[in-house]
């Protein structure tokens, strides 16, 4: 029993087929939106790669970029069909094609809910990728002079103006690693000498933090030195003091900030899916009833149209058997050739066995 059956009349059928090749090119449009967003997030993930660890963070812009293009090819093929599909005469030539456009489209669709939900997945990878890359690159920070690491300094900078956050996870980052420049340290004072024989590593570790973490919305002057020392500022606590520098980690507000893109991605798509899912549908009715009417005869009659031909469990049924028997179509069947004649040949004993030798006759 067909699923979903419809029936269709001259009339609504022309309809529908005008319908779908108008919503045809929407997918167009919805096949450039889906371009755009992957290659938007492309760029934004490319703007700030000196802080992100390699990995497969750029799979999900990817995705959309292709996914894009491959919508365009489709339903720009779509729209052809649908156009045609209005005249009989012109659907008989389309008519051994939908069948496998359907398939891919049907498809295509299941890869933009793939990129969909891979919009929502992604942030794990994000964050790991987060975390190693602003460790290298707060690590690098003091490396001004140094080539490939000269420009790490800026972009921190910039960052943690740009994003109000300071360090990976949070200010106290800065605590543990020498982000002063060996350039700019005198090393006849005492001081300086006495930090760098303080710790195993001799690094010049101190409880301040770049200019780049204060809060210009702060009310009193920033105190990026002796964090941790009250007596150190007037009228000063550390541990309520939150105006001073940014207390969120560079980390959190980057993830929190491609998390709303991605987020925001992930239900344009997945709006596409849907609409994308419609039209397959439609196209998919719209082939069944035309395929009814060339059976049938009467091009200006009804015909019905449906999504499947049987049921879900007997479709299913009939599509594995096809995958089974797919590496049986070469075989030859062992019973099949015993009974075939052609095969029933009796083999001769070339041996020298009870063969009887006739003497020939000499010549007289």
């Amino acid at each position: 029993m067909a699923v979903l059956k419809v029936k269709f009349t001259k009339t609504k059928r022309d309809k529908l087929a005008q319908i779908l090749w108008i919503l045809n090119w929407v997918s167009v449009v919805s096949g450039i939106i889906l371009f755009s967003l992957g290659l938007f997030l492309k760029i934004e993930l490319k703007k700030r790669n000196e802080v992100m660890a390699k990995g497969n963070i750029n799979s999900v812009p990817n995705m959309l970029i292709s996914v894009g293009v491959i919508a365009c090819i489709i339903n720009f093929l779509g729209g052809k069909i649908c156009y045609d599909c209005s005249d009989a005469n012109k659907f008989s030539r389309w008519k051994l094609v939908m069948l496998p456009y359907i398939v891919c489209t049907f498809c295509f669709t299941f890869c933009i809910l793939v990129g969909a939900l891979m919009c929502y997945s992604m942030r794990n990878e994000l964050e790991e990728s987060l975390y190693l890359g602003l460790r290298d690159a707060i690590k690098f920070y003091k490396d001004t002079d140094i080539p490939g690491r000269c420009f790490l300094k800026k972009t921190v900078d910039l960052l943690q103006i740009g994003f109000r956050c300071c360090g990976n996870n949070g200010f106290r980052d800065w605590f543990e690693i020498q982000w002063v420049s060996p350039r700019y340290l005198n090393m006849a004072s005492k001081e300086v000498l006495d930090r760098l024989k303080s710790n195993v590593d001799g690094k010049f570790l101190v409880d301040g933090v770049p200019f780049s973490c204060c809060n210009p919305s702060s009310p009193r002057p920033c105190i990026q030195y002796q964090l941790t020392n009250n007596s150190a500022h007037y009228n000063y606590d550390f541990l309520t003091e939150e105006l001073n520098i940014w207390m969120k980690g560079c980390r959190e507000a980057l993830l929190d900030y491609y998390t709303g893109i991605m987020r925001s991605i992930g239900i344009a798509a997945l709006l596409i899916w849907l609409f994308e899912l419609s039209v397959l549908t439609g196209v998919r009715y719209l082939q069944t009833a035309m395929k009814n009417v060339l059976l049938l005869g009467d091009l200006q009659g009804e015909s019905d149209g449906w999504l499947l031909e049987n049921s879900f469990v007997e479709t299913a049924k009939y599509n594995i058997n096809i995958i089974k028997n797919l590496g049986k179509a070469n075989q030859i069947s062992t019973v099949s050739s015993m009974n075939d004649p052609n095969t029933d040949i009796q083999n001769t004993d070339c041996g020298k066995t009870n063969v009887t030798t006739k003497s020939i006759p000499a010549a007289r």
